[in-house]
């Protein structure tokens, strides 16, 4: 009974190998042959080979396939079906720079394909996944607006207008919050004058943002710094800005966190044009 185990082991092993050796002939196999037809000038067998690594979800040898054929194959039977693909499989792979890159000109070039609707709305929507944390330069997430407000221009009654909505609203916040940390940074520096004009910019900008009382109250603080370190001949009229900014504020926010420290500059500034007055 032993020996016969063992030699029932041993088959098994040199099945075992065996095995491994004919799927390591077929994947070198498979490989080589994919790199011929990558090399080759079969371009229609491409094509058939790229749909099917595409639907295959075998995103990386489609899109080697898909970009052969856009720069050497120019049927126009299967041109616009070559680059919708192509833009559609660099999205699967979250190559949101390229997509959105293709997107576009997939849109310009065949405007009128039944995708056109379609690669618009893609284009900008890559944008907005490439749109950075709040603190980082914006400059992708004004483009991803721009690009989602020229679509709803275009296709007003698009399905995707909901989401867009709500996208925006996301994007805008970003905006808002990276204008206010700049206007609250140059208060932390001292830039008392950039931080005061800042701050301005800020509220006429977010009429109804959520750090309005912030900005207003930094605004009025700032404007203090600003007035009271003034040539004389600028003094008077930089702190009576102040004041004004204060009863704004006191009126707006009568229960603010910030309403003892606001007092105090007003108090301050009223006083410092007392003297001035004497």
């Amino acid at each position: 009974m032993i020996a016969k185990k063992s030699v029932s082991l041993q088959a098994m092993k040199t099945l075992s190998k065996i095995g491994f050796f004919i799927l390591t002939i077929a994947i070198l196999t498979g490989c080589g042959s994919y790199e011929k037809l990558l090399k080759g000038h079969d371009y229609e067998a491409q094509y058939e080979a790229a749909v099917k690594y595409y639907n295959e979800r075998n995103y990386t040898k489609a899109i080697q396939l898909f970009e052969n054929l856009i720069m050497h194959y120019h049927n126009k039977d299967y041109t616009e079906n070559i680059s919708w693909y192509y833009a559609e499989s660099l999205l699967a792979e979250r190559d949101y720079y390229s997509a959105s890159y293709q997107y576009k000109s997939f849109f310009k070039r065949f405007p009128y394909s039944d995708h056109a609707e379609e690669a618009l709305f893609k284009a900008a929507d890559c944008k907005y996944h490439l749109s950075p944390e709040y603190y980082l330069d914006q400059q992708i997430t004004k483009e991803a607006i721009s690009e989602y407000e020229s679509f709803v221009d275009r296709y007003p009654t698009s399905i995707h207008v909901p989401e867009i909505n709500s996208h925006l609203d996301e994007l805008r916040d970003k905006l808002m919050r990276k204008d206010y940390e700049i206007a609250y940074n140059y208060y932390l520096t001292e830039n008392y004058n950039a931080a005061y004009v800042s701050m301005m910019s800020f509220l006429n900008n977010y009429p109804d943002s959520k750090l309005r009382e912030d900005a207003m109250f930094y605004l009025l603080a700032s404007g203090y710094q600003y007035g009271i370190n003034s040539r004389e001949d600028k003094m008077r009229e930089r702190l009576q800005q102040m004041i004004n900014d204060f009863d704004r504020f006191a009126t707006l926010f009568q229960n603010s966190k910030y309403l003892e420290q606001a007092q105090g500059f007003y108090t301050k500034a009223k006083a410092a044009l007392a003297t001035m007055e004497k």
